[in-house]
């Protein structure tokens, strides 16, 4: 390691939290897209939030890359390290500070699990809705980071619609802070800037997260269909009718045999796909909603339907979907998660193309998505130890990505761009609508140290070409410390 730095972090951190040897790091080299890996110079390991501002300084004096990392489950690469650079991990700060039953809002340090925060606010019927499915051990840090959904997120929104204040050091060593507790805002949203920014402006600190109170009642149905395109026009049924669950979800064939496998979940036997409802809110309301979805979902020619009579199975249900992720290993070693979005009424026609395409490529695909909102999610199985198996599993994502552009969509609905969809961007916006963004990402981190080599093609931020006051001071949000 530079002598430089490990000096200068030495004079932060005891060395047992500077890690540096070959065994420490290769925790580290690789994030939920394994298919990438990087070995970082060191690995740095705060205890507080002092120490973290001491270090990106250090950082930012030094001119050293660093990655913010909490429990590296992004599934685009965006927490991957960078070669002679530092990650921060976050883990420790897993302090939740405050639940506030009456504000109804919880204050929690980056390094929290998502499932934690509403396992802390159930006392108070309270619970913190984004639900990604990864939410038993990824952070609250990383889901500010890329603005992250989950399944529930077609009725209670994003990651963004939640988070109503953040404290954070930016990658010039200022530390800010915006928004707060109310639910009133005025002046720039700089929340909502931050989150979602993939870490290219800074580490968050401190998070203040809206809670919802947990609805009276849940009515949850599993349907099975013959085929894909007939679950995903009974979402269009759905939809049409003028519902909105609290979740739809679609798993096909593959993922299904996957997540029995995994779980032993028990699925309509014969089943092409599956689709998942789940109405939630006051007891009235549900029971009026749950007559018309059933009768929406019997016109649609289901071959079963089982509505979940208790908790423990709507549970069972729910264990099935969230596994099927790291259920598919059981079919492939290796696979690529696709984060596509198409328009909802499109998404008939956009499962037809993904199944065309993967037949061309030789290459099967498992179907598992938000179908409320379109966010697709089609892992590609292929076989690593082929000499071109990860190309062709490349070359098949990009063209579905390439399809849901064309089809007026998204590269991206909740996994964030990072290092594997960074080639796309000129796919969806203008080289004068990626030159803004960049800039924006300058006014923050001007030397370009921040998560660097993500998002944009090329990976090179430019430099300010403004003089002058810093933006953030103009607008009277920077705290000096």
């Amino acid at each position: 390691m530079q002598p430089a730095a490990l000096n200068r972090f030495a004079s932060v951190l005891p060395a047992s939290r500077v890690l540096v040897r070959p065994a420490e790091l290769a925790a580290y080299e690789s994030d939920g897209l394994s298919a990438y890996a990087t070995r970082p110079l060191a690995v740095v390991v705060p205890e507080t939030c002092a120490e973290v501002v001491e270090v990106v300084r250090a950082c930012r004096d030094l001119q050293l890359p660093f990655v913010a990392r909490g429990s590296g489950t992004s599934l685009s690469g965006g927490s991957m390290p960078v070669a002679d650079g530092i990650v921060i991990a976050l883990n420790r700060l897993n302090r939740i500070e405050c639940i506030d039953p009456v504000e109804r809002i919880a204050v929690v340090q980056p390094g929290v699990v998502n499932a934690q925060v509403t396992a802390a606010a159930a006392a108070h019927g309270l619970y913190y809705a984004p639900d990604p499915s990864s939410q038993s051990v990824c952070t609250i840090g990383g889901n500010v980071a890329f603005n992250s959904g989950g399944a529930h997120c077609l009725k209670t929104g994003m990651t963004s619609n939640h988070v109503l204040g953040i404290r954070a050091v930016l990658a010039t060593g200022e530390v800010v802070e915006w928004g707060g507790r109310s639910r009133e805002r005025t002046g720039p949203d700089w929340c909502g800037l931050f989150t979602g920014s993939e870490g290219l402006f800074g580490v968050a600190l401190e998070i203040v997260l809206q809670l919802l109170p947990v609805p009276e009642m849940f009515h949850t149905v599993l349907a099975g269909y013959s085929s894909l395109e007939a679950a995903g026009d009974a979402v269009s049924a759905v939809i049409a009718a003028g519902l909105l669950p609290g979740a739809l979800e679609i798993m096909d064939r593959l993922a299904l045999e996957a997540a029995t496998a995994a779980v032993h979940a028990d699925y309509p036997p014969g089943s092409e796909a599956v689709l998942i409802v789940e109405l939630e809110g006051p007891r009235e309301v549900v029971e009026v909603e749950r007559r018309k979805l059933e009768e929406i979902l019997r016109a649609s020619g289901p071959l079963e339907m089982r509505p979940a009579r208790d908790m423990g199975e709507r549970a069972a249900i729910w264990k099935g979907r969230k596994s099927a992720f790291s259920a598919v290993g059981r079919l492939s070693a290796d696979f690529l998660v696709q984060d596509g979005v198409v328009p909802r009424r499109r998404l008939g026609e956009a499962l037809r193309q993904i199944g065309t395409m993967a037949s061309a490529a030789g290459l099967r695909v498992a179907n598992v998505f938000h179908a409320g909102d379109g966010n697709l999610h089609p892992l590609i199985l292929f076989d690593g130890r082929q000499p071109d198996g990860l190309a062709r599993a490349e070359a098949l994502a990009g063209d579905i990505l390439r399809m849901c552009v064309q089809m007026g969509g998204s590269i991206t609905g909740e996994h964030g761009v990072g290092m594997e969809k960074r080639d796309y961007l000129p796919d969806m916006f203008s080289a004068d609508e990626i030159d803004c963004m960049q800039r924006i990402r300058a006014a923050f981190d001007p030397l370009g140290i921040a998560n660097p080599g993500k998002m944009f093609p090329g990976g090179e931020a430019p430099a300010l070409s403004h003089h002058g006051l810093h933006p953030l001071e103009k607008a009277g949000t920077i705290e000096r410390m």
